[in-house]
């Protein structure tokens, strides 16, 4: 495969590959745009099948992180990491350690965080050699595990859905199916009982799925492979992604998408419109997750993490969510494009004040 030719693809500025022999460490690090500032991304374990699987997964995920980052209003750009491995096996002291190396070369156009299969305990070896790294424990300063607010993101975001499609902001005796009962999966969980959801869940993993059943008895438990066919109002995905796709998105019954996962229409080009003309409203995955990265944004910010105003940004997300149902109805687009468009013109007005600064300091130091 050419690897430029996919740079190209998603436009990004730089691929690091990453290998060390002694700790088995396999990464590698995509940089997809710094308009808007450094690019910060989570590192995901995964034991991929073939290099180019990781790759492409790599590529597709940090150019999410920069539309997911522009959207929030940070000043931010998109990046991503990956290891190759089994994390039950790989994961060491070591290993991370050389990563955090890896970091530290690229000087700040790259910080790191928490992704799947990576915890705050693997943070805080990552940040025994460098500094560019977010997730930090609360100790270090920093907001530990950004699980919760990823969550609540995706909570407010499935609120404003709700507003849109029952005309009341909330997901009181809606049937709420949720796959992937891992951290983000879980908080979630807790967030729609909370308002009086009736639960529906789903995971491969017996143990987490007997966890939930003991704490909501009432929840429902669907096969992993009956999750598209279920007669639910609303479905969370937070598990991996490409979970909309051709052989999936017949069989859906929910009225509203809104989940963690990461990339989850097989095809942006296709899946999306597919799924506006079945009248199924999506709300775009970068929109609903970016509470993760809105939370460990502000350890970057002088004078430190605060939770106040995490929880207020995080909140914002139901404000933004209305503005791309909007967009997607005044302009008759899907909503990932108007999602798209809102990230983009915001890159794009960057883009061309950064010119005019530049091209005007260049006149005056002739």
């Amino acid at each position: 495969m050419s690897i430029f030719s996919e740079m190209g693809t998603y436009e990004h500025e730089q691929v690091v590959f990453c290998s060390e022999k002694k700790s088995g460490l396999k990464a590698i690090i995509a940089i997809h745009n710094t308009t808007l500032g450094p690019a910060l991304g989570g590192l995901r374990i995964w034991d991929y099948a073939k290099e180019e699987e990781a790759l492409n997964d790599v590529l597709r995920l940090s150019r999410g992180m920069s539309y997911k980052a522009a959207a929030a209003g940070l000043n931010l750009g998109g990046g991503k990491a990956v290891i190759i491995g089994d994390a039950k096996k790989i994961k060491s002291e070591a290993l991370f350690r050389a990563f955090g190396r890896f970091v530290e070369g690229l000087s700040g156009r790259y910080i790191t965080a928490e992704d799947v299969n990576t915890s705050v305990r693997d943070i805080e070896h990552i940040l025994k050699e460098t500094k560019f790294v977010t997730g930090i424990p609360a100790s270090y300063g920093g907001s530990g595990d950004p699980s919760p607010f990823t969550a609540q993101g995706v909570f407010w975001a499935m609120k404003a859905c709700c507003f849109e499609v029952y005309g009341k902001n909330s997901v009181e005796n809606k049937k709420v199916l949720i796959t992937g009962l891992g951290h983000v999966g879980t908080y979630l969980i807790d967030l729609c009982a909370s308002e009086g959801a009736k639960l529906f869940i789903s995971d491969i993993d017996d143990k987490k799925v007997k966890a939930i059943i003991e704490k909501y008895p009432s929840a429902k438990f669907i096969n992993p492979e009956e999750v598209a066919s279920q007669d639910v109002d609303i479905y969370a995905p937070c598990a991996l992604g490409n979970i909309l796709n051709d052989t999936t998105i017949p069989k859906l019954k929910a009225k509203i998408i809104c989940g963690a996962a990461n990339n989850q229409l097989g095809d942006e080009n296709i899946h999306g419109p597919q799924l506006r003309e079945l009248g199924i409203l999506y709300a775009p995955d970068y929109v609903a997750n970016s509470g993760g990265l809105i939370n460990v944004s502000n350890e970057l910010k002088k004078g430190g993490y605060d939770l106040e105003t995490s929880t207020k940004q995080v909140a914002n997300i139901y404000d933004v969510m209305i503005e791309i149902i909007k967009t997607s109805k005044e302009e008759k687009i899907p909503t990932h494009k108007a999602a798209n468009r809102i990230a983009e013109n915001r890159i794009a007005t960057i883009t061309k004040l950064n010119t005019i600064i530049t091209s005007g300091k260049r006149f005056f130091d002739r």
